[in-house]
């Protein structure tokens, strides 16, 4: 992430942010020749906040992941272009009842942006976080994968941290909402040593948050984002306290995906060969907000420029050279069927589940975990990220263990939802399309669904279908499909729309859920889930 850009001749690179040992020789590797070209969005899912970080020759970028559970995932990629889910920094939200909707609920809080780095001293990844602006939480594991563990909890809340790892091996921490502090911790990371402010916002900015912090050739660097629309950088030629210098990176500028923001608040890293990248995000909702990446270079004193395409960020651009991956990447899309011992990390609760009630290993159970008719409420609803610019989830759905009064089915997730699946009551199990399903901006529940459409379900399994349009810019969208057979669907219900205002910050997602009205006792089981584009 902060490494230097001397000539790949020189093969020499710093300990910083990437983790890559101080003086370290890398040694010679056949650099495959660059594609055509990559395109934007790398990713078209919903990853915001990026941090993004260089071990050696692997690629680790963190993401923000609010009320979901596990939470702050990592994405990993040989070539930041391609990228995977590899595992998730904070295992379960344990910050407060209300992660668990145990008698409050946690929309729109939790893992907000984060910092990744990595520690070549002790071979040690480093996710810092701030929860609900009280306290800051340090999690390390030495790989991605985990099992990461808590470290410490410092009092002060690094509100939008960035974490870097000196050429010295210390830690300091940027952080701050306009006013811009950084914080320097303890050797073993688990106190804070000293903070102090190092910058104050002018007025004709605005405001600046998201930092990322970099030492870059003996300067210290500051990234902050002017939300939506603005990237700025700090540089200090006299230590990580300052005193820095602003610059402006972009503003307004135009993006890469059509009805979509500007790209911004993302993190810097150097590839092997020495280019640099800036891996952004894009407001682009309904789907969220997704990941673009853009060559940097820099100027004679230290500053650095996105190479623009006709005065935009590029639709597409070279592909960075890079040393051969030694393995393709896991598909963002595809079949799951739920075999193994655990959840592949591509899925995340809706808050914190109730692991009694729920396994995997012959398909996906789950067992019936609240009595609610409010699906807002509803413990051990599972969501997957939509694929964008439009995907179809489909899932088989064995009923043939439910409960009267119980629901269980597909949805589209967000603060205004709707799904299909299946109700029983009386005896009689029904398919069904729901819409209606709405919070406010509080997060409150204002509805909790209209039936829309139905058919009788006979049997004891179906397979439920929701088809997607994440492309920005208006309203989507979401369509619901069920069938007997697996193979022909029939429409149920009208189209949904699928709201693109930004403020739950989260995009829609697939989800799947199970819970009762009446008594618990309930399950159903979902042997197979498939996402697929067109």
């Amino acid at each position: 992430m902060s490494c230097s850009d001397q000539p790949l001749g020189r093969r020499r690179v710093l300990a910083t942010a990437t983790g890559l040992v101080t003086g370290a020789l890398l040694p010679p590797t056949p650099a495959r020749a660059a594609a055509a070209a990559f395109t934007n969005p790398v990713i078209w899912q919903d990853f915001a906040d990026i941090d993004v970080i260089r071990v050696g020759a692997t690629y680790y970028a963190s993401a923000s992941t609010m009320h979901y559970s596990p939470g702050a995932p990592v994405l990993r990629s040989y070539d930041l272009t391609n990228w995977e889910i590899a595992g998730h920094s904070v295992p379960v939200l344990d910050f407060g009842t209300k992660y668990d909707l145990n008698g409050a609920r946690g929309y729109v809080r939790g893992i907000w942006a984060s910092s990744l780095a990595y520690r070549p001293s002790n071979r040690t990844f480093y996710w810092l976080g701030q929860i609900d602006f009280t306290r800051t939480y340090i999690y390390t594991a030495t790989a991605v994968e985990g099992p990461w563990s808590r470290l410490t909890t410092i009092s002060t809340p690094y509100y939008d941290a960035g974490l870097l790892v000196d050429t010295d091996d210390t830690l300091y921490v940027a952080y701050g909402n306009t006013t811009i502090s950084v914080a320097q911790l303890s050797p073993d990371g688990r106190s804070q040593v000293r903070t102090q402010q190092v910058f104050t916002t002018p007025s004709s900015v605005g405001t600046l948050e998201g930092s990322r912090f970099y030492k870059i050739n003996g300067q210290y660097y500051i990234f902050l984002t002017r939300p939506a629309n603005g990237q700025y950088i700090l540089k200090s030629s006299s230590g990580p306290f300052g005193p820095y210098t602003m610059r402006q990176v972009l503003l307004d500028l135009r993006g890469p995906i059509p009805g979509g923001g500007v790209p911004h608040q993302g993190g810097l890293v150097q590839t092997q060969s020495g280019d640099w990248y800036y891996l952004a995000f894009v407001d682009a909702y309904p789907g969220g907000r997704v990941p673009a990446l853009a060559p940097v270079t820099w100027t004679s004193d230290g500053w650095p420029v996105v190479q623009l395409v006709n005065g935009a960020w590029g639709t597409s651009y070279p592909s960075p050279i890079v040393p051969t991956p030694p393995r393709q990447v896991t598909p963002m899309v595809g079949v799951d069927t739920f075999d193994g011992t655990t959840l592949k990390p591509k899925w995340e609760w809706n808050h914190n589940p109730d692991n009694t009630k729920w396994s995997v290993g012959n398909g996906l159970t789950l067992r019936t975990a609240t009595v609610t008719n409010d699906l807002y409420w509803a413990r051990n609803t599972l969501t997957h990220r939509i694929q964008g610019p439009t995907s179809t989830a489909t899932v088989e759905l064995d009923f043939s263990a439910m409960r009267d009064g119980d629901r269980a089915g597909l949805a589209l997730l967000r603060d205004s939802s709707a799904w299909i699946g299946v109700k029983r009551d009386g005896g009689v199990t029904r398919v069904v399309m729901v819409n209606g399903l709405t919070m406010d901006g509080n997060w409150n529940t204002t509805g909790t669904g209209t039936e829309a459409a139905s058919a009788i379900a006979s049997g004891s399994r179906v397979w439920l279908r929701a088809g997607a349009d994440i492309r920005p810019g208006a309203a989507r969208p979401g369509t619901f499909s069920y069938s007997t057979d697996g193979i022909d669907f029939i429409r149920l219900g009208p189209s949904f729309s699928m709201g693109n205002d930004w403020r739950f910050f989260m995009g829609y997602r697939f989800a799947l859920f199970n819970h009762a009205t009446q008594a618990l006792g309930g399950a159903v089981r979902f042997p197979r889930f498939e996402l697929s584009t067109p």
